[in-house]
């Protein structure tokens, strides 16, 4: 059986972590380095780390933060958010990344992914899709039975302010078709609000591609990452925070999912 990982996740603005719900109202959460030690002290899996305004000001990753950070983590890095070009990639590499996220390049230009692929290796190359419920009537989507009703699960770019009008289904199956090593499958109807993992769209991604999916938006209890893994299949659910206010530490979570039989790293 896999070992289901937990990964905590810096959205960095202005050097400082954030988070808010549905990608609005952002309040502090701390410091990203300080932040990104106690999380590798505490036992998290992996550390994503996403400059969330870099494709909005249309700007690179701050390389020097980055490398700040991972100087404090032995563990795997992920670092997204101003990525746009193979050279970038090398950059933040050398800087102590061990993977790249990229969505709103990818998406205006798909071939990147082929290209980070088979330069640095598909584990490099992680591809963050932000996804929204759309219920409007539409051809060639593939819609998805809720509780709600019927709806396709719409791809949004520019740090989750920008409708793309892609379906989430279709484009991770394209992106791994592509090269990518992994998606970071983000659910903007849940994200912040601590009311659980989107199972729904959550499932219907782990079902249509056969590369590793990460679940993110809505952790708010230890259940909830047990819903995710068990009945969504997903391979990694990250969160935000759940974590940066204390409200439930990663050993808390571990223990909790170990005793629920769920496969993790203590």
């Amino acid at each position: 059986m896999l070992v289901k990982r937990i990964i905590p996740c810096l959205d960095v603005k202005n050097g400082r972590v954030v988070k808010g719900t549905h990608f609005q109202q952002l309040r502090d959460a701390g410091n990203p380095v300080e932040l990104g030690k106690k999380y590798s002290e505490e036992g998290a899996d992996e550390l994503v780390f996403l400059d969330i305004t870099a494709s909005n000001e249309k700007r690179k990753t701050i390389v020097k933060l980055v490398k700040d950070v991972a100087t404090e983590l032995d563990i795997p890095f992920t670092v997204g958010g101003g990525i746009n070009h193979v050279e970038d990639v090398r950059e933040i590499l050398l800087n102590g990344a061990d993977k790249t996220s990229l969505n709103t390049a990818a998406i205006k230009n798909p071939e990147l992914i082929t290209e980070i692929s088979a330069r640095f290796g598909s584990q490099c190359v992680v591809i963050a899709i932000d996804a929204k419920r759309n219920y409007s009537s539409s051809k060639n989507k593939k819609f998805v039975q809720t509780l709600e009703g019927k709806c396709w699960f719409e791809v949004y770019i520019m740090g989750g302010q920008q409708p793309t009008g892609i379906d989430a289904l279709s484009w991770a199956n394209k992106a791994a078709n592509l090269g990518a090593g992994e998606i970071l499958l983000t659910s903007i109807d849940r994200d912040g609000t601590k009311k659980g993992f989107d199972i729904e769209l959550t499932k219907a991604i782990t079902g249509a591609i056969n590369i590793p999916v990460i679940a993110s938006g809505g952790a708010g209890e230890s259940e909830h990452f047990l819903h995710v893994f068990t009945d969504a299949k997903a391979d990694a659910a990250l969160a935000a925070s759940v974590f940066h206010y204390q409200n439930y530490p990663i050993p808390k979570i571990k223990q909790y999912l170990k005793e629920k039989g769920v496969n993790v790293r203590i």
